[in-house]
C-alpha cells in the first residue's frame, strides 16, 4: 500500500506500466469536473469510477481485496478514515467473485485518515476498508482507478 499527496505523484510513476498511467491520468485530468459514474481509459486494462458518498461508521464497515485489478484511489473532496491489512492476516467473509473481482474478509487491521489531495494504492494483498467517518460522517468525493494486472 501506498498514500501519498498527489503533488508527488511523479515519484511513483516507475512502478508498474498501468500505474503509470492510471497516476498520470489523474495528474493530467480535472477529475474534479467528472459526474459520479464510470469511464474507459483503456478498456478492462484501465477504467475510472467517480464515487461520491456519506461516509459511514467503522461498525457498518467492510474488508474489501481484489485479485486482478490494483485500486488507485483519490480524495477529491472530503476525508475518510480507511482500514488496511495484510489478505493473509484476514479470513474471508464471503466467496471470491470473479465478475466484480472482490472477496469480502474479516479480520482487524490498522487505519489510517486520508483527505483531499491524497492518493492511496491498493496492490492485491493490501485488504482495505474504505468510506468510513472521520469523526463524524461526512461527503467525500473520490476517484476509483482500476488498474488490470492478473
Amino acid at each position: 500500500m501506498i498514500v501519498d499527496n498527489i503533488k508527488n505523484i511523479d515519484f511513483y510513476l516507475k512502478i508498474n506500466d498501468g500505474i503509470a498511467h492510471g497516476l498520470k491520468y489523474i495528474k493530467d485530468n480535472d477529475l474534479t469536473k467528472l459526474d459520479v459514474g464510470k469511464y474507459e481509459i483503456d478498456g478492462e486494462h484501465l477504467y475510472l469510477m467517480i464515487q461520491n458518498y456519506k461516509t459511514k461508521p467503522i461498525n457498518e464497515g467492510k474488508w474489501e481485496a481484489h485479485r486482478r485489478y490494483v485500486d488507485i484511489q483519490y480524495i477529491m473532496q472530503g476525508k475518510e478514515t480507511v482500514g488496511y491489512a495484510n489478505v493473509n492476516k484476514l479470513r474471508p467473509f464471503n466467496e471470491y467473485d470473479k465478475t466484480k473481482d472482490i472477496v469480502f474478509l474479516k479480520g482487524s487491521g490498522d487505519f489510517f485518515t486520508i483527505s483531499e489531495g491524497y492518493f492511496a494504492i491498493f496492490a492485491p494483498e493490501d485488504a482495505h476498508m474504505p468510506c468510513i467517518a472521520y469523526k463524524e460522517p461526512q461527503f467525500v468525493k473520490k476517484a476509483v482507478i482500476k488498474v488490470l494486472i492478473h
